[in-house]
């Protein structure tokens, strides 16, 4: 649970594979706005970068160090701020694969940004068609605005329309207030003894 007398953990999770990435240029935009409004200590994850040790493991136990510490940020976050590109229609594998080891309570009422880069306009409803229910099952708490970007959306590693960037801008807006509510601590499991 988040402290006030802390800034707040803020981790984003890029899914781009690539370097430059659209995906992790529009997290880090989100990331500076973020921390224009709220002290943040924030953090960006590229999944591309992770590729070689993240994709061959099929059991948590299997990841090197190096991943399991990417994981842990995300588990201790406050706040998440996840973008990936829309490959087919979704997500790319790589952005699934990360999540699924993630530990299934751990973003119980976690507040997270959904954001996503696409082609063009058309894949624009995949944050809520794709990354909604994702995080849904993680129970955490989306927020209501996501933001999409198309290709023609930057220029020179930025953003630079005009539309989505004040979109960006609300979208943070009417996170703020969110993100200082309180998550719901998880109850501890009852143990019972087996006679």
């Amino acid at each position: 649970m988040h402290s006030a007398n802390r800034p707040l953990r803020i981790v984003a999770v890029s899914g781009g594979l690539q370097r430059p990435s659209r995906a992790a240029t529009l997290c880090e935009h989100l990331l500076d706005l973020i921390g224009e409004l709220a002290p943040s200590d924030p953090y960006l994850i590229e999944l591309g970068g992770l590729a070689p040790q993240l994709g061959g493991a099929l059991w948590r136990s299997q990841l090197p160090d190096s991943v399991e510490r990417e994981l842990v940020a995300v588990e201790q976050a406050d706040v998440l701020v996840v973008t990936t590109p829309v490959y087919r229609g979704s997500y790319t594998g790589l952005f699934k694969h990360f999540f699924d080891f993630i530990d299934q309570d751990a973003l119980v009422d976690t507040p997270i940004l959904l954001a996503a880069t696409g082609g063009s306009e058309r894949h624009a409803l995949m944050i809520d068609h794709q990354l909604r229910p994702l995080f849904s099952f993680f129970q955490a708490r989306t927020l209501p605005l996501g933001v999409y970007a198309t290709d023609r959306d930057f220029a020179d590693g930025r953003l630079h329309n005009a539309a989505l960037i004040e979109r960006a801008r609300l979208a943070v807006q009417r996170a703020v207030p969110l993100l200082a509510l309180p998550r719901r601590a998880l109850p501890l499991a009852e143990t019972t003894e087996v006679p």
